[in-house]
This record gives C-alpha cells, sequence and structure tokens, in this order.
C-alpha cells in the first residue's frame, strides 16, 4: 500500500504550517491594536453583564431590524459615557450589555428606553393607601422638582385642564423600526399564557385602566395605582391617550392628558449645576417644531403645571410661571446627582430605543475574582496539557515528544486565532471558553492516540517502523476524520441552540477541532514521517515499541514453525 498523498512531502507540509502561523501572527502585530492580548469575558477580566429581553405591546418576537436599531442606540450611549471595553451583542431575541467595572446600575441604565413625553398635567395626589378615594384637590409638588421658572400652586382637578390651542396636535406614538401589526389574538396553550402572553395582557390592562378617556375610570386608576409595584406599562403607553401614573420618586400620582411633545423632537440634551437653585438639571434644547410647540404648550398652560415623563414615569412636573417661552430650550429638574443627571441627557440625547427591554439577568464580577478565575483557568490548561504529555511519553517514550510539539504548535495558532477573532467579531474569552480549549486539548491527544496505536498494529504484523508509519497513517486518518467531524457537528448544533456563555465553550470547543485536523495533517503526520526514515526514531528504547517488535518476532515464528509442519 503506497504513503498517503498528503504525507509525501513532510517538510512542504511543515512549511506550511509555518506559513499559516507566520500570517496569523503577523495579522496579530500589525493590524489593528497590534497588541497580542486576547479579549477577555467579564468572569476573567472583572465587570457587569446584563441580558436584557425585549417587551413588544403585542407580544409577538420583536424583529432582527429593531434589535440592530436598539444596539447601535445603546452603543452610542456607551460611547457617550466613555465607557471603555464595554460591547452590546444580540444573542438570539435578547441584547447583552456588558460593562468593565463594578458598577452594575451603569449596565442597566444603558438599558432604558428613553421614551419621552412632555404631558400636560391635569390632577395630582399623593398616593393613596387601601383603594381610598383620591382627594377634590391635587397637592403641590415635592420639594427640589420645581425648575427655576416655576412656582408651587395647586393644579386643577379631572376635567378642568385648558383646552389645547387652536392648530395643536397630538403627536403619533415614537416610530419604531419594526412595522406596525394588529394585536394577534391567540389562543392560549392548554397549560396557561406563554410569558409573551402574559406581558402582553399585563400591558393590555394597564392600558385599558391608565389610559382610559372615561372621568370614572379616571378616578378608579388614581386609586389604585401603587407606585412601590413594577410597572408593566414601561415604555408602552400610548402618547395620544391620558395617562395616570407615578412619579419617579413615588411620592405622586398624576393624571396627565395626551402628549404634546415627544423626544423625538430633542435636538440636544446637556446636564449641569444650577448654581443659584444648588442642584443638577439636564438642560434640552428643541428641534423647530418642538420649539413651536413647546412654545404654545408654555403659552396655555401659564401658572399651571406640564410633566416630563420618561418610560411612563415622571421626572419633574414644574409649574410654568410665564409664558409663551420661546427660544426652544427648557430644562428638567429632580432629585438628580451629577452622575444621574449626565446618565439621563446622555439617554436623550441619543434617542429612544426601538423596544423596551425588561432585566432578565445581571451578573456582577469584581475584578479580584477575574483574575482569580483566569488564574485557575490557566492553571487547569497547564495542568491538563502536562498529563498529557506526561501519558505520551511514558507510553511512547520519544514519540511523546512529538505529540508534545504538535500540542504547542496547536496551541500558539489557538492563541492567536482567538486574539483576532476577539479583535474581528468581539469574541471574548471567559471561563466557558477556556473549558472548550481544555477539551479540545484531549481530543488533539486523542488523535496521536488513534495514529501511534496504527503504527502499532502495522508493526504486529511484522513491518519495520519505517513501513508501518505511512500504512498507519493511512488507516488513522479515516478514523480522526470521523471522529473530528462528529465532534465538529456537536459544536455547531450546540452553538446554534445554546445561549449565554454555553456559546462560548461550543464556539472555541469548534475552533479546537477544526485546528487539531490542520496540525494532524500539517505538523504530527510529517513529523512521524520524517521519524520513521530516521535510524535513530528507529530504535525500540527510542520509540517504545520494542513489545510489539518483540510480539511480531514471535508471531513471526510461530508461522513459520506452522509452515515447517
Amino acid at each position: 500500500m503506497p504513503p498517503s498523498q498528503g504525507s509525501a512531502h513532510p517538510f512542504r507540509l511543515l512549511g506550511v504550517y509555518a506559513a499559516l502561523l507566520a500570517v496569523i501572527y503577523a495579522l496579530v502585530f500589525f493590524t489593528g491594536d497590534h497588541s497580542p492580548s486576547a479579549k477577555l469575558g467579564i468572569d476573567l477580566q472583572g465587570g457587569t453583564r446584563v441580558t436584557l429581553t425585549a417587551r413588544t405591546p403585542d407580544g409577538n418576537k420583536p424583529s432582527q431590524e429593531s434589535l440592530k436599531k436598539a444596539q447601535e442606540i445603546i452603543e452610542s450611549r456607551v460611547n457617550g459615557l466613555g465607557v471603555s471595553g464595554s460591547e452590546v451583542v444580540i444573542d438570539g431575541d435578547n441584547l447583552v450589555i456588558t460593562v468593565p467595572g463594578e458598577d452594575s446600575q451603569q449596565a442597566r441604565a444603558l438599558a432604558t428606553t428613553a421614551k419621552l413625553y412632555i404631558r400636560p398635567v391635569l390632577f395630582a395626589t399623593e398616593p393613596q393607601a387601601g383603594g381610598a378615594a383620591p382627594p377634590a384637590t391635587g397637592t403641590a409638588p415635592p420639594g427640589g422638582t420645581t425648575p427655576p421658572a416655576a412656582t408651587e400652586t395647586p393644579v386643577p382637578a379631572p376635567g378642568e385642564s385648558t383646552p389645547p390651542a387652536d392648530g395643536a396636535t397630538t403627536p403619533a406614538p415614537q416610530s419604531r423600526v419594526f412595522p406596525a401589526q394588529a394585536p394577534p389574538t391567540p389562543t392560549p396553550p392548554p397549560g396557561g399564557l406563554t410569558t409573551q402572553q402574559q406581558q402582553a395582557k399585563e400591558i393590555a390592562d394597564a392600558k385599558a385602566l391608565r389610559q382610559s378617556t372615561d372621568q370614572q375610570v379616571q378616578q378608579v386608576a388614581l386609586a389604585a395605582m401603587d407606585c412601590t409595584k413594577p410597572d408593566p406599562l414601561t415604555g408602552n403607553d400610548d402618547p395620544a391617550l391620558p395617562l395616570v401614573t407615578c412619579s419617579q420618586d413615588g411620592t405622586e400620582v398624576f393624571l396627565l392628558g395626551p402628549s404634546r411633545i415627544d423626544g423625538q423632537e430633542i435636538a440636544d440634551a446637556t446636564s449641569g449645576l444650577n448654581s443659584q437653585q444648588a442642584r443638577h438639571e439636564v438642560n434640552l434644547e428643541f428641534k423647530s417644531a418642538g420649539a413651536d410647540a413647546w412654545s404654545k404648550l408654555t403659552g396655555e398652560y401659564v401658572n399651571k403645571r406640564v410633566a416630563f415623563v420618561l418610560d411612563s414615569k415622571v421626572v419633574s412636573a414644574p409649574q410654568v410661571q410665564q409664558g409663551p417661552q420661546l427660544g426652544g430650550r427648557t430644562s428638567i429638574s429632580g432629585s438628580f446627582t451629577a452622575d444621574s443627571a449626565a446618565e439621563l441627557a446622555n439617554t436623550l440625547k441619543y434617542g429612544s430605543l426601538p423596544l423596551s427591554f425588561q432585566t432578565s439577568e445581571a451578573e456582577t464580577v469584581s475584578a479580584t475574582l477575574g483574575l482569580s478565575s483566569l488564574k485557575a483557568g490557566l492553571l487547569a490548561g497547564a495542568v491538563g496539557l502536562i498529563a498529557v504529555l506526561l501519558y505520551c511519553l511514558l507510553v511512547y517514550r520519544m514519540l511523546g515528544l512529538l505529540a508534545g510539539f504538535s500540542l504547542i504548535a496547536a496551541g500558539v495558532a489557538v492563541y492567536g486565532i482567538i486574539v483576532l477573532l476577539g479583535r474581528w467579531i468581539g469574541f471574548t474569552l471567559d471561563l466557558a471558553g477556556i473549558a472548550g480549549l481544555i477539551i479540545g486539548i484531549g481530543l488533539t491527544a486523542d488523535s496521536f492516540v488513534v495514529f501511534f496505536e496504527r503504527i502499532k498494529d502495522e508493526m504486529r504484523e511484522g513491518r519495520s517502523f519505517r513501513s508501518a508509519v505511512p500504512r498507519g497513517w493511512q488507516r488513522a486518518q479515516r478514523t480522526n476524520l470521523s471522529g473530528k467531524t462528529v465532534s465538529l457537528i456537536a459544536s455547531v448544533v450546540l452553538y446554534l441552540l445554546a445561549a449565554g456563555q454555553v456559546k462560548g465553550f461550543a464556539f472555541t470547543l469548534g475552533v479546537t477541532t477544526v485546528l487539531d485536523v490542520i496540525v494532524l495533517y500539517l505538523v504530527t503526520a510529517p513529523l512521524l514521517m520524517l521519524a520513521s526514515r530516521s535510524p535513530f526514531w528507529a530504535k525500540p528504547s527510542v520509540n517504545g515499541l520494542g513489545s510489539v517488535q518483540q510480539i511480531a518476532r514471535e508471531r513471526g515464528q510461530a508461522r513459520s514453525k506452522e509452515m515447517s509442519r
């Protein structure tokens, strides 16, 4: 049987692998940031990972277009805050935000839907206990929430609001990038409502109660409003309808009129300290249409309150002291710190998200714990590599050195590829990925074992080490290719079906599987072909095949005796 064509020119094949490594590391050192450091996940470097699940009003799955738009906006917010090393990726129907550092609130703030509407205040009261009816007159806003041009006076009762001025129009809901669809009428499954159906039902029920145009229903909503519970309507209120909602600090319940200005009319937003009032504010500058609408609104509501509503919560409800206010500029005041004011300004500046999100998973890892995890992962990899080398040296003697050289060659290539993938597609190496690499070491060692055992089989048939190597390779490559194909299929299926960190495990396992085949053909097989041609490597004391040769001699002698009879 002739030797395999894949091993006919060992030096040429080794040269091809050397050129491949040269290309990989040329890309590492001469492209991108020129850094040879792999991109690490937060479980290795420390930080916060927040997984966001999209909530749509109709309960349907979000479109990929809307997810991509949300990803772009959140990335703009990250850049606006100057948070380096952060990333926002789409994972199925979720968005995953990764932010270095231990401030998990910063990562959560990036996901604020930021749907801003400016609505007239029709009525305000304190949250009611025990479902009692609200008082007939409203209360003044809490201290610290009135902007410079405001004074605290009572607000009108329901039904006594000033009608809109001629020509004033109610804005349409803020545009979303997915097409409008009629709400479906899904049939609940036998076991009850799905998560999406339950969310859609909660939003619909909240709208029916809190966005009704019936004054009696509005009174019931004011009495039933609980500001301590999560709001299912967050980011999903209809700006064309009235709204019953709470202030962000939970101290007031408002009945608001339809929206008069939406956040898409904001041209710029900045934060700063109002030295006269000794408080932090968010300063807004409207576009031309928004400036006209603000002038009309302030002209109509002199000595009355207007509310800045962010994601269905009232951030600030100042009283208009004078109007109309020209120039298209105003400010939002509230219980802001310097950081919270800067976050809100940054959020409003880059626009509202096309979807509302809820946090389904949040994980914060300290930098110290991340470093410990990295050391533990590297130690586990080193222990696995040393164990494989010791086994190969114990069983295959000096041939184990060839296996070790192949493992090192594979490791060098894998590291370079991981660095490039982190640079090109944002791949981050985490603990799950390190686990995939360690298992890849075992798979690579398995290829050596299959090859060496096939060589033994050939030598048991009475062949020399020189002739057994190419014939053993011919038989071993079929077995190895079959095994690697199964491993690769398993990796691909796991990557497609899994989510989160499990994908990192599947990805690195798939990469090491493919690279194992390349190393097997371009490094391991050529090295053994060269060794088979060397008298030194043919010595039983060197290759550890003395016992196999003894078995071959005994079988030959037995056959000779049989033939002599």
